[in-house]
């Protein structure tokens, strides 16, 4: 599947689409893993993440995975796995299940860096309607974390809240705080300082399903 462009840099526009097993050596997959593995991913569900060019610039990606029931991150926050980490909250889902991964928005080259140009334009939103639809029509479900709606946490993680998964046909089955999270909104002051009520609700994460119809 392919979005054509809407502006954002003249000439050529947007374009979003599904990653093939061509891309992998020719955009930035560090995040996705070892190309090998990338590889493996692709021949197993078709794809490993929506890619966005900007004129032909790769500027944005939501990664996707095979949903494991049950998966934890071994490294918690600082691991990619953290997005499939849904800490018993998690329904039973069908064998055929994806999982969503980070947004990676304003993603140029294969670093931590982004180009905030990017930021605040629904770059993250088109990415998951593109996803929403390929997923329909293989035939799979998809699982994601909805993240706390405040900017400065949605930054962090680089998620979306969960009012975005319902608005495109997820349902939203469990919510809890997480604890590692919530840590880090207290260390960084992400959220005021000194109210409890606060900090619970800027660490408090849910659990978002999509079936196929």
């Amino acid at each position: 599947m392919t979005v054509g462009g809407d502006g954002l840099g003249e000439p050529g526009g947007l374009e979003l689409r599904m990653t093939t097993l061509a891309d992998v050596g020719t955009v930035p997959i560090g995040h996705q893993g070892a190309p090998d593995e990338v590889r493996r991913r692709i021949e197993d569900l078709g794809s490993s993440a929506v890619l966005a060019f900007d004129g032909g610039r790769h500027v944005a990606q939501l990664q996707l995975r095979r949903y494991e029931a049950g998966r934890r991150s071994p490294s918690g926050l600082d691991e990619p796995l953290y997005w499939m980490d849904f800490d018993g909250h998690a329904p039973p889902l069908p064998a055929q299940t994806i999982a969503v991964f980070c947004y990676h928005v304003g993603q140029t080259d294969d670093s931590d860096a982004r180009d905030p140009q990017y930021w605040g334009r629904g770059l993250g939103v088109r990415l998951l309607d593109v996803l929403v639809g390929w997923a329909a029509e293989h035939g799979y479900a998809i699982v994601a974390k909805g993240v706390p709606a405040a900017r400065p946490v949605m930054t962090f993680l680089g998620g979306q809240p969960a009012s975005v998964y319902e608005s495109r046909g997820f349902t939203t089955t469990a919510t809890w705080v997480d604890t590692e999270l919530r840590a880090v909104v207290e260390r960084d002051q992400l959220a005021p300082p000194g109210d409890e009520t606060a900090l619970d609700d800027h660490a408090r994460v849910a659990c978002c399903v999509r079936r196929p119809e």
